[in-house]
């Protein structure tokens, strides 16, 4: 039986997520299987403009506008994974761009609350999660170098922004035992550090060097550099 245009457009898809978890994820060392599984599941070919979902699958960021990016895919499920997420946690999202990372997240933990600093972003991060029923995820506009206290203690906070150094209001609103997930470092490279609470006691751990753009706000860069 011939299949329409937008059948075999959705095949081709599923099977550029399966390359995706086997070529891009698996053979780099990413063995969560939970997080594989959302990595199959989550269609990041809709939170790309349509003129890049081509390129979605690609082992590369991809433009979203503001001069932000969507994350490489392995990147996404390495800060993923190193959360440890069993299911039941609630999660702070800093830096919610197109939403993507925000819905993995959302197959993953019970709650995500997820800062955007550019308004445009989050009204359209908001609208794809609320179109695909990712409906465990809260969008909020705001600075997210300062975290959401309002909400906090989380047991897990991911950064998907360069700071300079580590905000000290997302370590104090890490919960016992969580982890905070961040790149640190200067313009133009950075570490990514996992950063686990015990009481007043912070251990931290050297993860990848990686390359994002920069954390703005408060405890961010600047917003005009």
């Amino acid at each position: 039986m011939e299949t329409t245009n937008g059948a075999s457009r959705g095949d081709a898809y599923a099977a550029a997520r399966e390359a995706m978890v086997r070529y891009q994820l698996q053979r780099r060392g990413i063995t969560d299987a939970r997080v594989l599984q959302a990595m199959r599941e989550v269609p990041r070919h809709l939170f790309v403009p349509p003129e890049w979902r081509d390129e979605a699958y690609e082992d590369r960021p991809l433009p979203i506008g503001e001069d932000q990016t969507i994350s490489q895919p392995y990147m996404v499920a390495l800060m993923v994974q190193s959360l440890g997420l069993k299911g039941h946690e609630r999660v702070l999202e800093v830096g919610t761009g197109s939403g993507y990372q925000a819905a993995v997240l959302s197959r993953l933990a019970a709650k995500v609350y997820t800062v955007e600093y550019f308004a445009t972003l989050a009204e359209r991060a908001r609208e794809v999660l609320r179109r695909l029923g990712y409906d465990n995820v809260e969008v909020i506009v705001g600075d997210g170098s300062l975290g959401l206290p309002q909400y906090a203690p989380y047991d897990g906070i991911i950064v998907a922004a360069a700071a300079p150094r580590v905000p000290p209001p997302l370590k104090e609103q890490l919960a016992d035992g969580g982890r905070l997930v961040i790149p640190v470092g200067d313009a133009l490279a950075q570490d990514l550090l996992i950063i686990t609470r015990h009481g007043e006691t912070y251990q931290e751990e050297r993860s990848v060097p990686c390359r994002f753009v920069p954390l703005l706000g408060q405890e961010g860069w600047d917003a005009a550099c």
